[in-house]
């Protein structure tokens, strides 16, 4: 798990944090992951995977034929 250090805080902005997270039975530091969680993981951020597997399925699916190319491969030159 990442730790953050949050610097410059405001003193009414933690006394509210702090106030919230009792009303709610949380510690502080629990109160503010709570908070994090809630905006960052909401449902209104669009996900990429959902995204372009709803864009598959409106639009038939996707048809992926792969052939294996067994040439070997040239070293690249940066001159």
């Amino acid at each position: 798990m990442a730790v953050v250090t949050i610097k410059n805080l405001s003193d009414e902005t933690y006394r509210a944090i702090k106030l919230r997270a009792k009303k709610h039975g949380h510690s502080t530091e629990a109160e503010i992951r709570l908070i994090l969680d809630r905006v960052v993981l909401s449902k209104n951020h669009i996900k990429i995977g959902s995204a372009l597997a709803d864009f598959g399925k409106q639009h038939g699916g996707i048809n992926f034929h792969h052939t294996k190319d067994n040439a070997p491969t040239e070293p690249v030159s940066f001159e």
